[in-house]
């Protein structure tokens, strides 16, 4: 069985610039990682490779420099994997992006068939969403499970150990499926030197909007209902007070007198 791992390179910086024009994420020179949760993703199906001996696939939607996020991924173990990029493709939403993931999904499993199971992470620290899991599935027409922290296979389908505010619960599904994954137990695995060096030669495929059949309607800013009207940086004020000076006791005993005053106590 082969398992498909949809992971996203997110910036590796709090400071987020935003083009005034698009008002999309500006990428270019941005230090970049594979999204966290993302990686949790992929090490659910590694895990599962080893426990069942199926076969690790990775996509990625991005730019080139993406390729670097995927061969990571190949470097900690995973089998293959494709860039999905395009000049029509950017400015996406989250509708967008799961619409031409799936159509990446749909035309890996009629190339490669046995696509089992479709994992994701819950959501990438840039957005933080969590959408695109659950619509992709929506446009595969396939059964989801959410939050997942573990996951079993077996002959009939996968069972998942999904969180709850209360615990967990265990869930089971036919395949295939697709699971979006949120922090598992243990750490995720770290690149050995062989696969750091089998990563560095791995070629990787890229997949268009021609090549998926793709309509550029449907994608891109043109195919995202989501639009951004306006995007600021809070202004951030200092109100607070600064006792310096004065013994703990003194401090404690200004402190109490100032709420007294305000009437806060």
């Amino acid at each position: 069985m082969k398992i498909i791992v949809c992971v996203k390179q997110v910036p590796d910086t709090t400071e987020i610039k935003i083009d005034p024009v698009t008002n999309t994420l500006i990428r270019a020179g941005v230090p970049s990682i594979v999204n966290p949760y993302d990686a949790y993703a992929l090490e659910t199906a590694l895990r599962l490779k080893e426990r069942y001996g199926a076969e690790v696939l990775v996509i990625s939607m991005g730019l080139e420099q993406a390729k670097e996020a995927l061969k990571e991924c190949l470097a900690v173990g995973a089998d293959r994997a494709w860039l999905i990029s395009d000049r029509a493709f950017g400015g996406s939403d989250t509708l967008a992006t799961s619409f031409v993931l799936s159509r990446a999904v749909a035309w890996l499993s009629k190339e490669l068939g046995d696509v089992g199971l479709i994992l994701c992470g819950k959501q990438a620290i840039d957005g933080d969403t969590a959408q695109v899991g659950s619509e992709m599935a929506e446009h595969l027409d396939l059964p989801q499970i959410t939050y997942a922290s573990d996951a079993e296979l077996s002959e009939d389908g996968v069972l998942v150990k999904r969180e709850n505010d209360d615990g967990y619960d265990m869930i089971k599904t036919k395949l295939p499926a697709v699971v979006t994954v949120t922090k598992i137990s243990g750490e995720t695995r770290l690149p050995s030197i062989k696969g750091k060096m089998r990563a560095s030669k791995a070629e990787i495929p890229v997949l268009t909007a021609q090549t998926l059949e793709i309509d550029v309607e449907k994608c891109g800013l043109k195919g995202s209902p989501t639009k951004v009207k306006k995007t600021f940086t809070p202004v951030r004020t200092k109100t607070g007070i600064k006792v310096e000076g004065k013994t703990a006791a003194e401090a404690a005993a200004g402190m109490a007198g100032f709420l007294d005053e305000k009437k806060l106590v």
